[in-house]
């Protein structure tokens, strides 16, 4: 029986999303095509209709995993001025919500550790996502007027993930929200945002 372009394209889709949220749950040496395959109910064998190898699918995944993200993000701030885009930005990511939900999560907290031993091809992923992320944290760090928003943007979003990756490691979760809370605060005043100023921002 011969599928549609358009069926394919949506198994395509559905092999994505299983492959993504596998990749944040447990890291790309600890997933398998047959895994993935069989979580959206096909076989191993119709795995390269879609792709040439798991690089490939690994890659695509990440990209796709950074893409859903980045919607998310932008949604959640959007029409927001930059202060509040980055207060809002640093709540949202530096989170329980966060910390309890990997396989939903940004890549950069689960996938940074798991790349220096993959391709070349899954690492310029992950790289690419890191940089549009970032592009996304100076843009608006320019915007507040600071000076080398580059380098600043780097800085925080090395805090953030570092944040939540910590938050993670912990078992008492006392403590681990005690470490998100903490980390939230010095990000913000890093970039010089202080409650009374969004306050007053909302009121005007």
């Amino acid at each position: 029986m011969r599928y549609s372009d358009t069926h394919k394209d949506e198994t395509h889709r559905k092999l994505l999303r299983a492959a993504s949220v596998a990749l944040r749950e447990r890291g790309p040496d600890r997933i398998t095509v047959p895994e993935i395959m069989a979580a959206v109910g096909l076989t191993h064998g119709g795995f390269y209709a879609h792709f040439k190898s798991k690089d490939d699918m690994v890659a695509e995944a990440i990209r796709d995993a950074f893409a859903r993200s980045q919607e998310r993000s932008r949604k959640l701030v959007e029409g927001m001025p930059p202060a509040h885009q980055l207060a809002t930005f640093v709540d949202f990511y530096v989170s329980e919500t966060h910390r309890d939900g990997p396989e939903r999560g940004c890549p950069i907290v689960m996938l940074n550790s798991d790349m220096p031993r993959q391709s070349k091809k899954v690492r310029n992923a992950f790289e690419s996502g890191v940089k549009t992320l970032t592009a996304f944290l100076a843009g608006n760090i320019a915007a507040m007027g600071h000076a080398e928003p580059e380098m600043l943007a780097a800085t925080i979003l090395s805090a953030m993930a570092g944040a939540v990756s910590l938050s993670r490691s912990v078992s008492d979760k006392a403590l681990s929200g005690d470490l998100l809370q903490s980390a939230r605060a010095s990000i913000k005043a890093r970039l010089g945002i202080k409650e009374t100023t969004l306050s007053q921002a909302r009121r005007s």
